[in-house]
């Protein structure tokens, strides 16, 4: 059957601001059609755009090898029934207490966290709509510091009706936010007549692969509290920053403030990355303020993790030796990857903004742009695509202001894959240098 034409849908299903059209998604349509497969497929598309850590799933494989009682049904029909049955939108207590716990330790103990303020969510990206859906209404805006994740064009705006102010950091400080810059897009906003009711944070960020400073980070919160406005921190990589030393959490800058102003303060933390368990879809929200976690965890009901998936987690969890065995190796073996692809780049003579988090680096390209414009960067990045077969993520699509800059992931393929890959980098380097210097003759 065909599809009925000229019945109406609602705005929603008619918006464009769902950002499919943005070549963030285009790169992995064209590595979806044309994987990389080092036997059957070794000329395909490498993804280089996806943020997935698989530096230390040996680690939870072999946890559950040596716990199988956790992933199964426990004590039989009386553990299968306990799970398939109804289920409190509140979550598991063992499970929230957990995650309080596993919190803490990513911060080497430097800020607690209440278990009655955790609420469970499907995911980070459930996490900040329903964050939106709270903090703001249709028509209203959330100021967002860039190079900003892609997808959150999506995950605040599309069925929320809120907009995104960007503000615009660039490169001559290592895309640091300043308090001018932060002023600059709310007077933006307040010229357009667009009410700003929060301002969201990504620490570390995603793409720069940098923690934000203990100083920046009072400057917001400074900020915030001036304009009588929400201040969102989506601490998502607080697990991924190579030194526990090189992380502050706003939870450390809020106690150590005595909670003053933290009824606008919202974290958002996610098992997707750190863990390495984007298809499990756990998020949580704890926020400061008491009507924020009483309305979460209602709206929460739309977006429940499972059970059987709270229970096998709080055991893993509240294992103390397993969770800080992971935590000091995973941090490892990324400072390594990172190291790696850095000075492999550099190798092919490509220069990396210094970072210290995350599962990316956010790479200069721009001495290879025909024109330092975002046209430039895309016809560079088209080409990347489709003849160096790498999926990696333009910095347009980010909303970065300076033309060049991309973010390439590092930590979801094996080691040879990632030779490969560099391989292709250098190839394409000394061919664009070749013809660049027949161009000058």
């Amino acid at each position: 059957m065909g599809v009925e034409v000229g019945v109406l849908l609602s705005e929603i299903a008619t918006s464009d601001t769902h950002g499919e059209d943005s070549p963030y998604f285009a790169g992995w349509k064209a590595y979806d059609e044309d994987p990389y497969d080092a036997v059957s497929n070794p000329s395909g598309v490498i993804q280089m755009g996806l943020a997935e850590n698989q530096v230390s799933f040996d680690l939870l494989e072999n946890y559950l090898k040596q716990h199988p009682e956790i992933s199964n049904w426990g004590s039989g029909i009386s553990s299968f029934r306990e799970n398939a049955l109804f289920q409190d939108y509140h979550g598991l207590k063992t499970f929230r207490k957990a995650m309080a716990s596993f919190m803490e330790q990513i911060r080497g103990g430097r800020a607690k966290f209440d278990p009655d303020r955790i609420v469970l969510t499907a995911g980070a990206t459930a996490a900040n709509e329903l964050l939106t859906f709270i903090l703001a209404d249709p028509g209203d805006a959330l100021l967002i510091p860039t190079p900003y994740y892609p997808g959150f064009d999506r995950d605040l705006r599309w069925r929320t009706g809120v907009n995104i102010i960007p503000v615009h950091c660039n490169s001559s400080n290592g895309f640091q936010i300043t308090v001018k810059a932060l002023e600059e897009a709310y007077a933006r906003a307040v010229a357009a007549n667009i009410r700003v009711r929060g301002l969201l944070l990504t620490n570390p960020s995603n793409p720069l692969g940098t923690a934000i400073t203990k100083t920046v980070l009072e400057e917001i919160l400074d900020f915030a509290a001036r304009k009588d406005i929400h201040l969102i921190s989506d601490e998502i990589y607080s697990g991924s920053v190579f030194s526990s030393a090189e992380f502050v959490s706003m939870a450390e800058i809020i106690e150590a403030r005595g909670y003053d102003n933290s009824d606008r303060v919202h974290i958002v933390y996610s098992l997707s990355k750190d863990l390495g368990l984007p298809g499990f879809r756990v998020g949580t929200i704890y926020s400061y303020n008491n009507r924020v976690v009483t309305t979460a965890r209602r709206m929460s009901s739309f977006t429940l993790v499972s059970s059987q998936t709270q229970k096998m987690l709080a055991s893993m969890l509240s294992d103390r030796e397993f969770t800080e065995n992971y935590i000091k190796t995973n941090r490892e073996r990324l400072r390594k990857r990172y190291e790696y692809i850095v000075a492999g780049l550099k190798n092919a003579g490509i220069e990396c903004l210094r970072g210290n988090a995350g599962l990316f680096c956010w790479m200069n390209l721009g001495p290879l742009l025909e024109e330092p414009t975002r046209e430039g960067e895309l016809s560079l990045w088209n080409l990347m695509l489709h003849e160096v077969k790498l999926n990696i993520s333009p910095g347009s699509s980010c909303h970065c202001s300076e033309a060049g800059w991309f973010r390439v992931c590092f930590a979801n393929m094996s080691q040879q894959t990632l030779d490969i890959a560099l391989r292709r980098i250098q190839v394409f380097k000394e061919k664009r240098k070749t013809i660049k210097g027949q161009a000058l003759l």
